[in-house]
């Protein structure tokens, strides 16, 4: 498992792409965005006109757990924070569903790369929504990093390696 993170327009999502079309196809993106409005849609757009032929883009708006775990191939989950944001909205058990996610990426029979937006470098953010999506997202990226096998930082398209396959931080 990677884990992949980065700010906004980072490069992250493409650098991502390229790690997984380096296993043999074909390839499972998992997207979690969903097209509320017309530049969400765009946005959307973009990311799926990026990507060659041999994708299979299915949308996964909360439970990537069982997603993963139907999954046989590699596997590409962008992104973890859009995810965060669906659970938070429908009041779920976010810690729970954390665990789920971490133990289906440990049993995935393929490869697996997860997108996640790094929230935490900001400003403390005004309101208890904003820091309550802030500290979840922490905690779970703290989760995911510990299990995982290689976590990247992508800054200005540069992926930083900051826990090289097989290595702690």
């Amino acid at each position: 498992m990677t884990l992949v993170l980065g700010g906004a327009r980072s490069g992250k999502s493409a650098y991502a792409e390229a790690l997984i079309e380096a296993e043999p196809g074909p390839w499972l993106y998992l997207a979690t965005a969903q097209a509320w409005d017309e530049e969400m849609r765009a946005r959307i757009a973009l990311h799926r006109a990026r990507r060659p032929e041999g994708w299979i883009t299915r949308d996964v708006p909360m439970d990537l757990a069982e997603a993963l775990r139907l999954s046989a191939g590699p596997v590409l989950v962008d992104c973890l924070t859009l995810w965060l944001t669906n659970l938070i909205l429908a009041e779920a058990d976010v810690p729970a569903a954390g665990a789920a996610l971490a133990g289906a990426c440990a049993a995935a029979p393929g490869p697996v790369v997860l997108v996640s937006n790094e929230v935490g470098l900001g400003i403390v953010p005004e309101n208890a929504l904003a820091r309550r999506f802030r500290d979840e997202a922490g905690r779970l990226h703290q989760r995911l990093a510990a299990r995982a096998d290689r976590v990247v930082l992508t800054v200005a398209g540069l992926p930083l390696v900051v826990k090289p396959p097989g290595g702690t931080p």
